[in-house]
């Protein structure tokens, strides 16, 4: 049996490995079969399809018919997506509460001693790192305003506001809540009612044409934006970030002048 690689790749998203993925193919075109006839048709060697066989029966992809010779019947497909979702939502929650007893535990202490020792070391030269595709950057965004202790300052074309709103605004307003002051500049040309409510949690001003993309963080963090968010995919918007003083010292200047400059 003649099956494109293109089609095979695509069924690694039911968990897949390359061998289960021929066996399973071959078994939903013949719908029952022994461990040799599949072995003949998938090209997989007979020596390992026993074994692999064995493992979709446990995955839920194949039921066994037990006898001589035992042959296999195929679940169908449709059954099969149900079975999987359900397997990587209850190990989704067992590794959900596992990260939630690490919380409290002495391991994540000692982990965050490391850390805090390690920290130390670090050369500041060192406090910077570069990102490309706009939900890696936004994660470390995110990661900067959940820790933010004083001030979070976030400049953002008018585009940049509706996206930043979607996926920070919980954040930004546990953190105003939190007694740290928030500042947001964004384009004139902004979303009215947008900007009406992020004004209930941050200090809020528009200026003209504002495509400048930056967040700073208690006066030593910045994350910068490299790229024109209107004319590029958001896979290749670019950040760089740095934790330098002296750096976001002069960028906040240059923010408090067009500040007071505007409404």
């Amino acid at each position: 049996m003649i099956v494109q690689k293109e089609f095979l790749d695509q069924l690694k998203d039911f968990g897949l490995n390359s061998y289960e993925r021929k066996l399973w193919i071959a078994l939903l075109s013949r719908g029952v079969s022994s461990a040799g006839e599949l072995s003949d048709i998938s090209s997989v060697p007979r020596s390992r399809a026993y074994d692999v066989l064995e493992s979709l029966e446990k995955k839920g992809f194949i039921v066994v018919k037990v006898g001589k010779p035992i042959k296999y019947l195929a679940v169908s497909p449709t059954e099969v997506i149900e079975r999987v979702k359900k397997k990587i939502a209850e190990e989704a929650e067992q590794r959900s509460k596992m990260l939630s007893q690490l919380k409290d535990s002495e391991l994540l202490g000692q982990l965050n001693v490391l850390h805090s020792e390690g920290i130390t070391l670090v050369d500041p030269t060192d406090k910077s790192g570069a990102f490309r595709g706009r939900e890696k950057i936004y994660e470390h965004l995110m990661f900067m305003i959940k820790n933010a202790k004083k001030n979070i300052t976030l400049t953002t074309s008018a585009s940049g506001l509706e996206r930043k709103h979607d996926f920070l605004s919980t954040h930004l307003k546990k953190a105003a809540k939190a007694g740290i002051k928030v500042q947001v500049m964004t384009s004139a040309n902004a979303d009215k009612s947008l900007l009406e409510e992020i004004s209930q949690f941050a200090d809020v001003k528009t200026t003209k044409n504002c495509t400048a993309r930056f967040c700073m963080v208690d006066n030593k963090d910045i994350l910068l934006f490299l790229t024109d968010d209107l004319k590029i995919h958001k896979s290749y918007d670019c950040a760089v970030w740095v934790e330098a003083p002296q750096f976001v010292d002069y960028f906040s200047k240059l923010f408090d002048t067009e500040w007071r400059k505007n409404k």
